[in-house]
């Protein structure tokens, strides 16, 4: 199915701006992005699943893209929510294996796809994009060790501050100025993304209200002493 016109438009602007294809001349993300078909998808339905074969690569026009791999208590451990105009299923695209996580929306969303064997004519002719390829996969790389790690070696608290903080600087566009950031997640993917349980989420949350280090109000955190918040990230 190829892309309405203004999916398409969606498609040019978001895979223009990617570190995939930043660079390229107008009529090589032409080419790339006429290529692409979209798909939607409502709440809860599954883009992918863990093990499952992996064929494209996808960009998120509209909507979230929740991204977890099961955790060895038999839980989720979240990785990240992914927003509109970020990339995902890159490994795909290098080996065509088993997906390496879950994919699910966590909204109504709309996917830009690009099919590997159309990846990787576009690679052929323009080798000098795999390095680009292979920067976004190590910064992936980097960002899901470092979560293990931390899951594995910091307390709650610790965990906690540097999972916000992250959220502040690379998954949330924040909707008001840079020194008090809002998130919206709720404490349930918190405490997924950090290995822990909602109710000690809740706990530690409340103190830093208490402290004036946040504020939560009507499903919202608001980042009140970044300071604060990164003095605690550096306790571990």
């Amino acid at each position: 199915m190829q892309p309405s016109k203004m999916g398409l438009e969606e498609a040019r602007h978001l895979l223009s701006n990617c570190v995939l294809f930043r660079g390229l001349k107008p009529e090589e993300r032409n080419a790339i992005v006429n290529r692409t078909r979209t798909r939607t998808l409502k709440s809860g339905e599954t883009v992918f699943s863990m093990g499952s074969p992996g064929d494209h690569m996808m960009a998120v026009l509209s909507g979230t893209i929740r991204i977890s791999v099961p955790a060895p208590d038999g839980k989720e451990l979240l990785l990240a929510i992914l927003q509109p105009g970020e990339v995902f299923g890159e490994l795909a695209v290098l080996d065509g294996k088993e997906r390496s996580a879950d994919a699910v929306a966590d909204s109504p969303c709309t996917l830009a796809i690009l099919d590997r064997r159309d990846i990787l004519s576009f690679l052929e002719q323009h080798p000098a994009a795999w390095l680009k390829l292979v920067s976004v996969l190590c910064e992936r790389l980097r960002r899901a060790d470092q979560q293990l790690a931390e899951v594995a070696l910091l307390q709650l608290p610790e965990r906690l501050a540097k999972a916000i903080l992250r959220i502040t600087t690379n998954e949330v566009k924040p909707k008001t100025s840079p020194e008090k950031p809002i998130i919206q997640f709720s404490q349930r993917e918190l405490a997924s993304m950090v290995g822990g349980t909602r109710e000690s989420v809740n706990k530690c949350l409340a103190a830093w209200q208490r402290d004036g280090i946040v504020q939560m109000s009507g499903g919202k955190i608001t980042i009140s002493n970044m300071p604060a918040l990164k003095f605690i990230s550096e306790q571990g």
